[in-house]
C-alpha cells in the first residue's frame, strides 16, 4: 500500500466504531528461531491483535530491558539477520494482508544498509512503520522525511516529561500512532503500574498526533483496561509476551501461551471505550 499508514488507519476507525481499545503484542523476530517465530506471528492473529510490533535483534538494544535482551540475543545466536526477519515479515504479509505491522528497532541497524535502502526494503517487505528506539525527537526530521518518502509511517516516543514543544514536534512527524511510554526505564513487564497520563495524552491531541498507544510495562489485563481509562488508543506488550515465549517447553508449548495471552488481553480492550 502506498498509502502512509492506511492500514493504521482501517484499524482504528474499525476499534472506533465498536469502542473498542486496539492490543499490540510484540515479538522478536527470530526468537527462539525463525521458523517459531513465525509460527509465533501467526498466533498473535489468531488471537485476536489489532496490530503487531516486532524487534528486528540488535546486539545493543539500549531501550530494552533483560527479557527483550535476552529474546535478541537468543535470535542473533539462531542467525537472524535483518534480511531473515524482513522476508519474514513479506511472508508474513501475504498471509495476512490487512494486519498493520510496525518494526521498533535501531539505527545502527538502518545506517548499515543505508537509510534510504532501509525504508524501501521495509516497505517492499508490508511494514507500515518503523520506530527507531535510539533517535531523539531533535534527531529525527530526516529519519521521518526518509521514512515518508518510502511509504513508511515513522513512529516517534513520547513521555510524560516531553516538554510540549517536543511534543508538538511528535505530533508533527509522526504517522499511524505515537508510541507513548508507561513508565521511566527500560522495557519490562511489572506487577504493578501506576498511570497519570492525562496531560501528555491530552497535549498529544491538542497537537493532533496520531493515535496514542502506551507501552513499557503493559502486562496483565489490569494494565490494559487502566490504560485505555487514561486516554490511550491502546496498548503494546512485549516482555510479558516474550517471556511466556522463554518459558515454554517446546515450539507448539509457545505458539499455545502467546495465542492464549493475546485472546485474554483483546478480551479486555473490547468495549473498553464505548
Amino acid at each position: 500500500m502506498s498509502e502512509l499508514g492506511v492500514r493504521y488507519r482501517r484499524v482504528f476507525e474499525r476499534l472506533r466504531q465498536r469502542g473498542d481499545g486496539a492490543f499490540v503484542p510484540f515479538l522478536m523476530l527470530g526468537d527462539p528461531d525463525l521458523e517459531t517465530s513465525a509460527r509465533l506471528l501467526d498466533a498473535c492473529v489468531e488471537g485476536g491483535a489489532d496490530m503487531v510490533e516486532v524487534g528486528v535483534p540488535f546486539s545493543d538494544p539500549i531501550a530494552d530491558g533483560p527479557v527483550i535482551q535476552a529474546a535478541a540475543d537468543r535470535a542473533l545466536k539462531a542467525g537472524a539477520t535483518t534480511a531473515a526477519c524482513l522476508a519474514q515479515l513479506r511472508a508474513f504479509r501475504e498471509r495476512h494482508p490487512d494486519v498493520p505491522v510496525g518494526m521498533l528497532t535501531y539505527a545502527n541497524l538502518a545506517l548499515a544498509r543505508g537509510r534510504e535502502a532501509f525504508y524501501a526494503a521495509c516497505a517492499e517487505a508490508g511494514v507500515d512503520s518503523v520506530l527507531l528506539a535510539d533517535v531523539p525527537a531533535f534527531e529525527a526530521p530526516p529519519w521521518a522525511a526518509a521514512s515518508r518518502a518510502a511509504g513508511i509511517a515513522p513512529v516517534l516516543i513520547a513521555a510524560q516529561n516531553t516538554p510540549e514543544r517536543t511534543l508538538a514536534e511528535v505530533a508533527r512527524l509522526g504517522a499511524g500512532y505515537t508510541y507513548c511510554l508507561a513508565r521511566a526505564g527500560v522495557t519490562g513487564a511489572s506487577e504493578e503500574m501506576r498511570l497519570d497520563h492525562g496531560d501528555l495524552l491530552e497535549t498529544l491531541k491538542r497537537h493532533d498526533a496520531p493515535p496514542a498507544i502506551l507501552g513499557f510495562g503493559v502486562s496483565t489485563p489490569k494494565h490494559l483496561t487502566a490504560a485505555l481509562q487514561a486516554g490511550a488508543a491502546g496498548v503494546v506488550s512485549g516482555s510479558a509476551v516474550v517471556l511466556r515465549i522463554a518459558a515454554a517447553e517446546d515450539p507448539d508449548a509457545a505458539v499455545e501461551a502467546v495465542r492464549g495471552f493475546v485472546s485474554s488481553m483483546k478480551q479486555a480492550t473490547v468495549g473498553a471505550l464505548a
